[in-house]
């Protein structure tokens, strides 16, 4: 199976005019900057990509580039010692979704440049997919995907959001939600209980219908309640 990786680049440049602060940490100089991250509230971004053929994010560079742009902003707004992970989602089959990236942000991963190095990569997606180094899948997988992020990440030691840049439509075993008539199954247990937030970027797109998304939006935030997620934001467009 081919697992692509996200180089992950160190090294701080400093400029002339930047402001210090002297900090107890390896006997260094530590820029303002730095200080103040460490400050910020410590918490874990779940990112997950649909990849999904009825997904505009594998086809619309604008849409693509909003999401990256949003997604790249919660990022910023992290603490050091937060965890970003980044997966793919569409067929249930661990090789067509091998890609991972996994950054714990410190000195050497800075938020600001783990999140330009993420927005590149969601904002590039219509691009890595025209040259077929990502594919347009048949499936979409949601709740799978879902349930394997509780058993992998789950929701301990810090609040965790996961975010998914999907359209929602989930069409698997469990759902056909293109169908009007079908509904979301109730989730075994709470999985996700203690997780602070299940977000949707996309949701609806494509359909051209505000009466579809709202449904979609109601199916999923009656799952995301009833899993445990203390909050569900299913956003069409912003």
């Amino acid at each position: 199976m081919i697992r692509f990786m996200l180089a992950v680049t160190t090294g701080v440049a400093v400029g002339a005019g930047s402001a210090y602060a002297v900090g107890v940490m390896n006997r260094e100089i530590v820029p303002a900057s730095y200080v103040e991250q460490a400050q910020a509230p410590v918490a874990r971004v779940v990112i997950g990509l649909d990849l999904s053929a009825s997904n505009p994010l594998v086809d619309d560079p604008v849409f693509a580039a909003k999401v990256a742009d949003r997604v790249a902003g919660r990022i910023r707004s992290l603490g050091f010692r937060s965890e970003v992970h980044v997966r793919t989602l569409g067929n249930f089959d661990a090789s067509a979704n091998g890609f991972y990236y996994d950054a714990v942000l410190s000195i050497r991963d800075r938020p600001d440049d783990v999140a330009a190095k993420v927005r590149k990569l969601i904002a590039d997606t219509p691009l890595l997919v025209s040259k077929g180094l990502w594919h347009a899948e048949n499936r979409t997988n949601i709740l799978a995907f879902l349930d394997n992020v509780s058993q992998s990440v789950g929701c301990k030691a810090m609040p965790t959001t996961v975010i998914l840049a999907t359209d929602g439509l989930e069409d698997s075993e469990y759902a056909r939600l293109k169908n009007p008539s079908d509904h979301l199954p109730m989730p075994d247990g709470r999985p996700f209980a203690g997780c602070a937030e299940l977000q949707m970027l996309g949701i609806g797109q494509g359909t051209r219908s505000p009466i579809e998304t709202q449904r979609l939006r109601g199916e999923w935030s009656h799952w995301a309640k009833a899993a445990g997620f203390q909050q569900f934001q299913g956003l069409n467009d912003w």
